[in-house]
Parts: structure tokens; C-alpha cells; sequence
């Protein structure tokens, strides 16, 4: 998960405008989705197992909604980014200077598993199990490459102030992206795991990886 990512594309031009009840019912599927998700995997997680969650009557309230399991796999993963970006943004926002918002990003991207535990497992199943038959889902990996690179260019331009050492940005980002992602993964299965500590331990390690030296 990436704070500032953008989104993906909800709705295609000149479709008329959902009613309330229609939002609401959509968020719930959504909401579901996610924890359907997060429990049973991507492969498995099927209309029917869904529409229990939600509590429908039938499947057929969410193809009312949803054109099928891709445009609802698109819904999800466009709902973890929002919430994601809603929590993530103003805490690194808040930091004045490059480790601070460093470790503001690296703590509130961990600190998401405790305060919405099923999002990231879920986003990383959506990503990993419908990877390459999306098209949209493609646009959404390469608009991730593109923060990638604004997070190489940003901590570019930190070394450059003094901020941060000497260090090959590309690599370093490439290092906290998969130590993210591989917390994400372990935490769906060690219920145990304590997101704060997890965070802040790694938030240490690429504060010293990344700091000037004396």
C-alpha cells in the first residue's frame, strides 16, 4: 500500500447517478468482499460465500450491482486505496523533514492491519490472484510503478538536501515496499502479531539504513 496512489476508475462517463440506497448497498457487498477475502482468499471467495456475509437473500442482489467478480474485485481494491490513502496521508503530511515522513509512512502503513486488519490482505489476494486477466486492475500495478518511482525521485531529493545518506534510492524503495508487503502477508496468518511493534522495529531498521553518516 502506497499513501497518494490515486485510484481506479468507479464509474465510465454518462452513468446516471447511484441512489443513496444504492451506494449503501454496494458498500456493504464491498465490505464483505473484503473480509470474505481476507478469510478464505481470492480463489474462493465466491458470490455465494459473499452474499452470507452481507446477509443477502441472494447472489443476485450483487450481479444487480456488479457487472460480475471483476468489476466487484475493481470496487474492492479501489476501496482499500481510499481508505488506506485517508489514513496514511495526513500522518505523512504532518512530518517536516524526509526520515520523519519516512517512518510516518512505514508506521501508518503497518498500523492499517490494526485498524483495518482485513484491507491489505485483502488487496494483496485481489492483486496476486486476478493478476494479468484485469485490464483495469493492470492500470492499477502501473500507476503503483508510477508512485514507486515518485517515492525514488522524493528520496532523491533528500540526499541531495543532506537528509538522507548515500544509497541507491531505487534499491531502498524496492527493500521497504517487500518488507511492507511481507508483513502484510504474515500478518494474515499470525492473528498474533503486533502491528505496532512490527512498524515501529521497521521503521528503526530504514531509519538506520537510510541516516547520514557522521
Amino acid at each position: 500500500m502506497e499513501a497518494n496512489t490515486g485510484s481506479l476508475k468507479q464509474e465510465s462517463a454518462g452513468k446516471p447517478s447511484r441512489t443513496f440506497t444504492e451506494t449503501a448497498r454496494r458498500a456493504q457487498i464491498v465490505g464483505a468482499a473484503i473480509e470474505v477475502i481476507a478469510e478464505v482468499g481470492y480463489a474462493k471467495a465466491s458470490f455465494t460465500r459473499i452474499a452470507e456475509r452481507a446477509g443477502l437473500s441472494s447472489t443476485g442482489m450483487i450481479s444487480y450491482h456488479f457487472s460480475g467478480k471483476d468489476d466487484l474485485m475493481r470496487e474492492v481494491v479501489a476501496e482499500v486505496l481510499r481508505v488506506g490513502d485517508a489514513y496514511m496521508r495526513p500522518r505523512i503530511e504532518a512530518q517536516t523533514t524526509a526520515p520523519g515522513r519516512l517512518r510516518a509512512h512505514i508506521e501508518s502503513n503497518i498500523a492499517l492491519l490494526k485498524e483495518f486488519p482485513d484491507h491489505l490482505p485483502a488487496v494483496v489476494e485481489v492483486l496476486s490472484g486476478a493478476r494479468g486477466e484485469d485490464p483495469s486492475l493492470r492500470e492499477f500495478t502501473a500507476s503503483q510503478e508510477a508512485v514507486f518511482d515518485f517515492l525514488v525521485q522524493r528520496m532523491r531529493e533528500a540526499q541531495e538536501a543532506g537528509e538522507f545518506g548515500e544509497f541507491d534510492p531505487r534499491v531502498m524503495v524496492t527493500a521497504i515496499r517487500g518488507a511492507i508487503d511481507a508483513l502484510v502477508t504474515r500478518a494474515a496468518k499470525d492473528p498474533g502479531l503486533d502491528p505496532d511493534v512490527c512498524g515501529r522495529e521497521l521503521a528503526d531498521l530504514f531509519d538506520r539504513a537510510t541516516r547520514k553518516a557522521d
